[in-house]
């Protein structure tokens, strides 16, 4: 008989030299079993690959990197989305049988009730929207309500098996959390990146918050400790979501 499958996803610990791209290194492991990861980064920015093919991208970031300010390159797509201390990154990663149309949205609402409930436990409520002029605006972003402000945005990867049936895929989920910081500086660096590759895309400071902005003052201290234990304690509870699903139809 195959082996059980495991009941929870299990949390890996994020290889220091991968950086802001520790999640990644999720797609291995996930073969065998569902795995996850909870870590933060360095100061920097992530772009999606579609970046690193415009002119001059190469030469930009050269002189972001002398600046302290590094850009890496993702598999995900989306847009460029800044990194560092206070800015949670959690992925999802586990094996799935089909295309990955047929499982992208319920992975993608699984990892965003996973969040919401974790922050629930905070007074935090959120819902899953678009929020336009925030960077790497998205249809699964959080955001808190009245006015919409961001507060994570989503994405994916999904990769074959090699040497597996050709309808095995990995898919990896990946959250940004804004957990603490400064919105202003984390636009600011997302727009000259925009301004220098000659993009007249901006983002703007407002669209985006922060949690601990909506806790009161006497509240804050050691909030990212207990966030990141709450979100630790959701996952135990988290069960990974069916390898296979009934396929839906394709278009004609």
């Amino acid at each position: 008989m195959p082996p059980s499958r495991p009941a929870v996803y299990r949390l890996l610990a994020a290889p220091f030299e991968a950086g802001p791209l520790a999640d990644e290194t999720l797609l291995a492991p996930a073969i065998r079993e569902p795995v996850a990861c909870l870590w933060e980064s360095a100061p920097g920015l992530v772009v999606p690959r579609t970046y690193a093919a415009r002119p001059g991208f190469a030469a930009i970031q050269a002189q972001f990197a002398a600046r302290g300010c590094p850009i890496h390159i993702r598999q995900s797509g989306g847009g460029v989305v800044p990194q560092g201390p206070g800015i949670l990154n959690l992925s999802l990663a586990q094996v799935f049988a089909g295309r990955p149309l047929d499982h992208s949205e319920a992975f993608y609402q699984q990892l965003c009730a996973w969040i919401r409930q974790a922050l629930a436990a905070f007074g935090i409520e959120t819902r899953a929207q678009a929020v336009e002029g925030s960077f790497c605006d998205g249809r699964y972003n959080l955001a808190i309500p009245d006015p919409a402000r961001k507060i994570a945005g989503t994405a994916q990867v999904w990769r074959r098996i090699p040497g597996h049936a050709p309808d095995r895929h990995v898919g990896l989920a990946h959250a940004l959390i804004l957990a603490q910081g400064d919105p202003g500086e984390w636009t600011a660096r997302a727009n000259a990146l925009e301004t220098a590759l000659g993009s007249p895309r901006r983002y703007h400071r407002d669209r985006i918050a922060t949690l601990e902005s909506q806790l009161p003052i006497t509240e804050r201290s050691g909030f990212m400790a207990a966030l990141r234990g709450r979100l630790q304690e959701a996952l135990r509870t988290l069960p990974p979501l069916p390898i296979t699903t009934p396929a839906r139809p394709r278009e004609p």
